[in-house]
């Protein structure tokens, strides 16, 4: 009897097991239908069923929900919390060989890194599972990986188009567009009733997803109806999350016609509002920036500053230095576990032929000693690591340093050419009055005291010409001698506009000092009601000669490749704005503009990162632009640039009003 009631609990329990097990798969498929109309119901649910199938150490289903909670993650724009998440998944996966999973997580993981700009990076990921579906011989019954294994092949498309390769993505698009048109919809898809013969209503978000891509890759090519056609299926679907996207593709191109402005307005407003909807920061990020700049044409300042505001605050959200550091702690810790995997695998090998070779008794002894030289390995590789850590130390010291002797120099340039006009004026004034004085004694001698008095007049007119000239060259060094001099840190009241004409005009006739048949235009417009404000001089005057060296080297280079009619010019611009909404109050704005070749877009927001430069070797170091980065952050300003290749570029500084 006894027997029979354990054989009954048991039952139940398995019963009970299976129950729960099935109730993970249930709140994930539920999270998956939630998922373009909900996300916030998808990402509980996926949630909940992560926690029930930890709870019953149920691993498929964990790997499952783990894969949705990072996907969920990084369609609402978190991409740290996102890849911790899919990296988690991915190492289960291997854990227990499950290539499915191991597929789904790599095709999330390389969508997340091409979402972030990170189309290599991306593509790495992609392609590793592409070849995973590819030998798992996926068929229509296969339909949720079928459906998976187009996404990852759109998203390849989606890299490519990143990288400016439009022939490359539109193979790829094409085919997930070819294998998602022979799957059914996902069973949580309800198609809408048709309108008339239309029939794009019924489009399922996959389809949507591929559509939006094959727009962007129109608008590459330049094939601007085409990409509208594709744009329209998208909005007409019932996705909000591709929808949002397509809505502000169509804003972005009615905004670069200047007649459409208001048809613009209409579809970044729309694009915000499904963003919204969706809980998408990064597509209400997108839809902020373009609508502060329409209503900035459309000259509505206060809509313009609110969306401003919002696209500045949602940008620290989602890509801050918090979030910065995460997703480099995350790849650097994913690329070491790689390694260590290789490096078990590789160990795991040679254990295996030894013990092939030797036996289990030498074995133990060869284990033994490779232990001990594995410690003393690692002991002198840490070792080796320290003195090169300190080397790389030393050598960063040294460039940086390298950095500010080298402004220093182009600074010396300038200041050499800038004292040698008030020093001329000093030798021939000097001269003028020596001659005055001869004439003086000869007037006197002569008894001619009126004659007198009018030279002693143009004496005293000299001399104070002479003082004028030597307390400009007296200025020049006291400059040039701050500027060398190492920063204290010390903030002091500060001439804005003063150090602002002072550095064009030095780096000017610094480049001039080193090419005399360099010219340019240099001008600027600087705003006289603005007061002295508490900064650190020579850290902002090490901005502002490094921008405006910058500025003349690409209207250099651009007259170089250019035989025909070309005027370099280099602007600065000084300006106090006062913001009525902003919490921070009124700032000062520094713009330094150039008409060269501007900046490729590829490497627009590579530029403020360390050791990055686009001079040629022995030119630059890279340091110069993140140095001036942190200075202007110190300030607690901020620095940022805008610019279209072959037109110019623009660096716009600004710095927070701060009186003693």
């Amino acid at each position: 009897m006894l027997l029979l009631k354990d054989a009954s609990a048991q039952n139940n329990s398995v019963i009970q097991q299976v129950k729960d097990t099935n109730e993970v798969i249930r709140l994930l498929d539920s999270a998956g239908s939630y998922r373009f109309r909900m996300p916030d119901s998808s990402i509980f649910l996926a949630q909940k069923a992560l926690f029930l199938a930890r709870e019953l150490s149920y691993v498929k289903g964990v790997c499952s929900a783990l894969i949705t909670v990072g996907e969920d993650y990084r369609l609402g724009g978190d991409f740290p919390q996102a890849l911790e998440s899919l990296f988690e998944a991915l190492r289960i996966s291997r854990d227990i060989n499950n290539k499915e999973l191991e597929a789904s997580s790599l095709t999330f993981i390389g969508i997340a890194y091409a979402q972030l700009g990170e189309s290599r990076q991306g593509l790495n990921y992609l392609f590793t599972s592409k070849m995973l579906f590819e030998k798992l011989a996926l068929n229509v019954k296969d339909t949720l990986l079928a459906r998976l294994h187009a996404y990852g092949l759109s998203n390849i498309g989606m890299a490519y188009t990143q990288m400016h390769m439009p022939d490359s993505a539109l193979f790829f698009e094409e085919s997930a567009l070819a294998l998602a048109n022979n799957l059914p919809p996902p069973p949580f898809f309800t198609p809408k009733i048709p309108v008339g013969n239309i029939r794009n209503d019924e489009i399922t978000p996959l389809e949507a997803s591929i559509l939006r891509e094959l727009g962007n890759i129109s608008i590459k090519l330049g094939n601007y109806n085409q990409a509208l056609s594709y744009y329209r299926q998208v909005v007409r679907s019932d996705d909000l999350l591709n929808t949002s996207n397509a809505h502000y593709h169509i804003a972005e191109y009615f905004f670069g016609i200047k007649e459409n402005i208001d048809s613009s307005l209409f579809y970044a407003l729309r694009a915000y509002q499904t963003g919204r909807r969706s809980k998408q920061e990064t597509a209400i990020l997108d839809a902020s920036n373009l609508l502060a700049k329409i209503y900035k044409i459309k000259d509505n300042p206060d809509s313009s500053i609110y969306y401003y505001e919002l696209s500045m605050a949602l940008k620290d959200s989602l890509f801050g230095s918090d979030k910065f550091h995460r997703l480099q702690a995350l790849a650097f810790n994913e690329q070491q576990r790689q390694q260590q995997i290789i490096q078990d695998q590789e160990n795991f090998r040679n254990k295996l032929r030894l013990y092939a070779l030797l036996g289990i008794a030498v074995v133990f002894l060869l284990l033994t000693i490779i232990f001990y030289r594995n410690i003393r390995q690692k002991q002198k590789t840490n070792r080796a690591l320290e003195n090169t850590l300190k080397d790389l130390q030393s050598t960063q010291a040294q460039l940086i340093q390298s950095e500010k002797m080298a402004s220093l120099g182009e600074l010396t340039a300038g200041i050499a050419h800038e004292i040698q006009n008030p020093l001329n004026f000093v030798n021939n004034f000097s001269d003028v009055n020596r001659e005055l004085i001869d004439e003086l004694k000869s007037e006197l001698a002569a008894g001619n005291v009126r004659s007198a008095m009018e030279l002693t007049d143009d004496l005293k007119s000299n001399e104070e010409k002479i003082n004028h000239h030597g307390k400009r060259a007296d200025a020049i060094v006291k400059g040039m001698l701050q500027h060398s001099r190492a920063s204290t840190g010390q903030k002091e009241l500060t001439d804005i506009n003063a150090l602002a004409d002072e550095y064009l005009r030095l780096a000017y006739h610094g480049l001039r000092a080193k090419d005399k048949s360099f010219n340019a235009k240099f001008e600027s417009n600087l705003d006289k009601s603005i007061d002295k404000i508490d900064i650190v001089p020579q850290d902002l005057g090490r901005v502002l000669l490094n921008l405006i060296n910058n500025a003349f080297y690409a209207v250099a280079e651009k007259k170089q490749q250019l035989d025909g009619n070309y005027e370099p010019t280099v602007s600065i611009t000084t300006k106090q704005i006062n913001y009525s909404l902003a919490n921070d109050g009124s700032r000062i704005q520094i713009k330094v503009k150039d008409n060269g070749n501007g900046i490729p877009e590829k490497i627009a927001n590579k530029i403020f990162q360390p050791f990055f430069t686009t001079k040629p070797t022995g030119q630059g170091t890279g340091l110069g632009l993140s140095l001036s980065h942190d200075i202007i952050k110190a300030h607690g300003g901020e620095i940022k640039v805008e610019t279209k290749e072959g037109e110019g570029s623009e660096f716009i500084i600004q710095l927070p009003i701060q009186r003693s």
